[in-house]
């Protein structure tokens, strides 16, 4: 009796499980439209756009370094780089709200920081904005692309990283 009594609240524990009773509610954003299947971002025009193949599907206006013009070279240079990169991560725990990470610096950027005797610098991802710099600073970043965090938001939900996106910088 002992036994089936213990068996008994088991099995009701497990259907309350079972129907989603104390199942905390995902805290982030779902999507199920078209893949995302590349980004472009034009640096002089400050905006990202967000591809499914040959159709735009959104567009961001963007923050960028704190020296926005020309291609990133070494680490605390402001410039966000340019070329072709992939987003092959994700930081939910961002300190800038959300954040997508960029595979800079790839083996050619490694190469020119070397050869300038400087670090290549990392850690560039796509990534939200503080109250700091939500009044109108929009190059305020070390190197990274910045938008909204609601809009970052959205991008986190849209682009995949188990295959990594490519992202397209140009000046």
């Amino acid at each position: 009796m002992y036994i089936g009594r213990h068996l008994m609240v088991l099995a009701a524990v497990l259907l309350l499980a079972a129907c989603g009773g104390g199942q905390p509610e995902s805290r982030f954003k779902t999507y199920r439209g078209p893949a995302v299947t590349h980004v472009v971002v034009h640096k002089g025009a400050r905006k990202m756009y967000l591809l499914h193949h040959d159709q735009i599907m959104k567009v961001y206006n963007v923050g960028l370094g704190f020296s926005p013009e020309g291609d990133k070279k070494v680490e605390g240079d402001g410039k966000t780089p340019e070329g072709l990169y992939f987003i092959d991560r994700r930081n939910p725990n961002s300190r800038f709200h959300l954040s997508l990470g960029i595979d800079y610096p790839n083996a050619a950027d490694r190469a020119e920081a070397r050869y300038l005797g400087k670090s290549p610098g990392g850690d560039i991802f796509i990534h939200g904005r503080p109250a700091a710099y939500q009044n109108g600073i929009w190059d305020w970043t070390w190197g990274c692309i910045a938008v909204t965090d609601s809009e970052m938001e959205d991008i986190y939900s849209m682009i995949r990283t188990d295959n990594p996106t490519p992202i397209l910088i140009m000046p």
